[in-house]
């Protein structure tokens, strides 16, 4: 069933149910049903239906899920990218071409309902991930990797029809999109406030039940948990601090470790660590001291889109991997996620796994956030480096940082040089974009100063 579908149901249950809060409209189920079924006919009288490609590059985040929801009741392969890219960029990020684009808000043309009869291996959601490394990639996902895991996560979250749920991030990013579609397969209510919304949050607040966000993120809401009740995190490693402090805020925060090419792999409910997602399999294969984590479950994607080289790899038993790192692990026990295997800094023969060192120095008060990345040494190959941002103009002194690192890391993950910059570049989720700031600090970017 298409999440278009779904809507269209909870549109003939419950007419008048608010189904999405944007920047600029509000809309119920009726009236939202209504905006699809439009915009599906619009596509399909353009000859875009069953297997066309459909580029949305929206920044309203109503009018781009109206679209997405369009090309999917059309039966064509939605895909989801920045809406600043002009066609010669989505020629270039988009393997295959960027098929049909729509960059301006879809007109609604009149006629009968449309109708869809979908197939679980249809290619039914694409999207772009270079997580905090690489250039975007359009990963494609097929009807069920995408649709079949709602129950599970909804479950676990605990997440109904009559929950109001915040999505405070840009819906080009795989956790945020997915947050919206399964809100709305779910009935609930969608709050999208668009990017970054920090000046409304305490207003959103009073209203949301639950909100998808990222690690980083989760402090400034717990400022102001108003109604909130649930806290769903993706992505990097959560601070267990911040999981007591909302606990201290009546928050109950379910996290969950997964990559848009694997989908989710593990969940932690209740605090007490990473567990298989249900329906994943997982194995961390070897590799000196630490190993490589594989998946195997029916959320995989399908691969990227025009056969373009990227992290994703496969075995010939349906295992897949994108290069993450974890200790060692067996089946029943905690996953214990260390980082990216792609950005392991290899010093003086000692792999440092720089999450391990940001998660250190990020207790250091006055440090925002952190990038540690390694730099070329003519003998030691690389030097582990770290690039502040501070909470406010002035970082905190080098001498505290370093002590804090001599108490608290080995010395092979000590960083030897120390930056500071007012805002690290982020990608679409929020997290640092840890490829671009190395790539801005061999470039001799002036905003990235020594501290000495």
């Amino acid at each position: 069933m298409p999440v278009a579908q779904h809507v269209m149901r909870h549109a003939a249950e419950r007419p008048s149910h608010p189904a999405v809060c944007g920047p600029s409209v509000e809309l119920t189920y009726a009236q939202l049903a209504e905006r699809i079924h439009g915009a599906a006919r619009h596509l399909l009288g353009r000859g875009i239906g069953p297997g066309a490609l459909v580029s949305i590059g929206l920044a309203d985040p109503v009018e781009l899920l109206t679209a997405v929801l369009a090309a999917d009741l059309a039966g064509a392969t939605p895909l989801v990218g920045d809406p600043a890219w002009g066609r010669e960029r989505w020629s270039s990020v988009a393997a295959a071409g960027p098929g049909f684009l729509v960059d301006t808000p879809l007109p609604g043309a009149a006629g009968p309902a449309v109708r869809h009869d979908p197939e679980p291996g249809d290619r039914a959601w694409a999207c772009f991930s270079s997580g905090s490394t690489g250039r975007p990639r359009a990963i494609v996902r097929t009807r069920a990797s995408w649709t079949e895991s709602f129950r599970h996560l909804g479950e676990l979250a605990g997440i109904g029809p009559d929950d109001v749920v915040l999505i405070p991030g840009p819906l080009v990013s795989s956790l945020y999109a997915f947050a919206a579609v399964h809100t709305l397969a779910t009935g609930a209510t969608a709050l999208l406030p668009g990017r970054r919304p920090s000046r409304t949050l305490p207003g959103l607040l009073a209203r949301a039940t639950v909100v998808h966000l990222v690690p980083h993120r989760l402090p400034d809401v717990l400022e102001h948990p108003g109604a909130l009740r649930v806290a769903v995190v993706g992505g990097a490693a959560l601070d267990p601090g911040t999981r007591a402090a909302a606990a201290r805020a009546g928050v109950r925060v379910v996290s969950y470790y997964g990559a848009t090419e694997l989908s989710f792999v593990a969940v932690d409910a209740d605090g007490g660590g990473l567990r298989p997602f249900p329906g994943v399999e997982i194995e961390v294969r070897p590799q000196g001291g630490l190993g490589e984590v594989w998946a195997r479950s029916p959320w995989l994607a399908d691969g990227y889109l025009g056969d373009v080289a990227g992290p994703l790899r496969r075995d010939a038993d349906g295992w897949a991997s994108v290069g993450d790192v974890a200790e060692p692990y067996r089946v029943g026990e905690v996953l214990r996620v260390r980082g990216r295997g792609d950005g392991a800094i290899q010093t003086g023969g000692a792999t440092v796994v720089p999450e391990d060192v940001e998660e250190v120095l990020r207790k250091v008060p006055g440090v925002g956030d952190i990038v540690v990345i390694g730099s070329p040494h003519p003998s030691l190959g690389a030097v582990v480096t770290a690039v502040i941002e501070a909470e406010c103009a002035t970082p905190p002194p080098r001498a505290l940082l370093e002590a804090t690192a001599r108490g608290g890391l080995d010395e092979a993950q000590r960083p030897r040089r120390w930056y500071a910059v007012p805002s690290l570049p982020r990608t679409q989720t929020g997290k640092p974009a840890r490829a671009l700031v190395a790539a801005r600090l061999a470039g001799g970017d002036p905003d990235i100063r020594r501290l000495i």
